[in-house]
């Protein structure tokens, strides 16, 4: 049976628990105070019960080392999120916690770790992305049976104010079409009415359009990192087919009348064949087109995607709708990025309220009295009963 031994040896008292691990095994963990020493008690019986209890040991195992492992399991993730996991493991996380037992963190820890990012001139965003591959870090400890729970997914992250988007109307995209190089004219008018990402116009193939249903695949993926394309699904891992509007689609087959338009080639090649390198190219056709037409200086190829879910929501397309188009995971995800697009419907509700509202006074006025409450049976001998 579990038990708190009071000891004093040289003027210092300490207190030892006594206990009984799952396999039956006699340990001992010694406190300062006999309150840690009982909550700890308590703590650790109702784990045992409760299947939820780790080995002490098992903490002791260094961060450096178990991020390592766990690292070693994202080779299926996309290589643009791989590279960015393995910056954040270097620059942010691992000057900090490699040596220590995964164990001895502690929330504080977390804390006093996201401050010191902070103060160290760490934006907000990428803090909060530091503290979230940490805790996918602990999340895989507490899997493993190292630790019995994830300290750093209670911790919340810096707040953060979202970057200002960039949205073009139907005639600055027109204008920006217009100023850029005339190679590339379908490639913007495209990008801003279908809401394909970068890495899905390198990878868009002649096979994947039906000029006759105005229709794209979008099955494939093609993101540069460090310089070499990488080549996968869509981000969300699942296909998805995008609606043109019927100029589009005729301007696209006008553009490919005059290209190789093999169900294999490309849709959108660069300036001398194979596969888009967008940063060479915008810097050279993208940002001197923008500055042409009057357009914000932080206007970026991405902003096309934006721009096309602008256009979208202002003709009145639900938010299903967008998120079909955009291929988001979820619609939370619409929401949370386009949600302030979307028209306020509570200006509209008070003005239907104030009408019927409205209504019913002027019957009252004419004196006719609209129902309005619910119908009263009477009730019969003995149905009270």
């Amino acid at each position: 049976m579990a038990s708190v031994e009071k000891r004093i040896r040289a003027g210092k008292t300490t207190y030892r628990v006594r206990y009984r691990d799952p396999a039956g095994r006699q340990r001992s963990k010694v406190f300062t105070r006999k309150a840690d020493a009982d909550g700890w008690l308590t703590d650790n019986d109702y784990a045992k019960r409760h299947s939820g209890w780790v080995d002490p040991a098992a903490g002791k195992v260094r961060l450096g080392e178990w991020a390592e492992r766990w690292y070693g399991t994202t080779a299926a993730l996309r290589p643009t999120t791989r590279r960015d996991y393995r910056k954040l493991l270097d620059l942010e996380i691992l000057p900090t916690f490699a040596a220590a037992p995964i164990a001895s963190i502690d929330a504080l820890a977390v804390r006093e770790w996201l401050a010191a990012l902070a103060a160290g001139g760490l934006g907000p965003k990428r803090a909060g992305k530091a503290r979230a591959v940490l805790s996918q870090v602990l999340a895989s400890a507490v899997e493993g049976g190292k630790l019995s729970r994830n300290v750093a997914a209670g911790v919340k992250p810096p707040k953060l104010q979202r970057a200002e988007m960039c949205f073009l109307d139907a005639g600055q995209v027109e204008a920006l079409a217009e100023a850029i190089d005339p190679r590339y004219v379908t490639l913007i008018r495209f990008g801003d009415y279908s809401g394909l990402r970068p890495s899905e116009l390198t990878a868009l193939k002649v096979g994947r359009l039906d000029l006759l249903r105005g229709t794209v695949r979008v099955v494939e993926a093609a993101t540069e990192v460090d310089g070499r394309l990488h080549w996968g699904g869509v981000k969300t891992h699942e296909a998805r087919t995008v609606r043109l509007p019927r100029s589009i689609t005729d301007e696209l087959a006008a553009h490919l009348a005059i290209r190789p338009h093999d169900p294999e080639d490309l849709v959108f090649p660069a300036p001398l064949g194979g596969p888009m390198r967008w940063s060479k190219w915008t810097k050279r056709y993208f940002k001197p087109a923008a500055l042409t037409a009057g357009l914000p200086e932080r206007l970026r190829l991405y902003d096309l995607r934006h721009t096309c879910a602008s256009l979208l929501i202002r003709e009145g397309a639900t938010v299903k709708a967008v998120q079909a188009q955009l291929g988001h995971a979820t619609a939370s995800i619409t929401l949370d990025t386009y949600g302030h697009l979307f028209p306020d419907e509570l200006d509209q509700l008070a003005g239907r309220l104030e009408a019927a509202r409205a209504a019913a006074l002027d019957a009252r006025a004419a004196g006719v009295w609209p129902h309005s409450g619910p119908t009263v049976v009477p009730l019969g001998k003995g149905a009270g009963r």
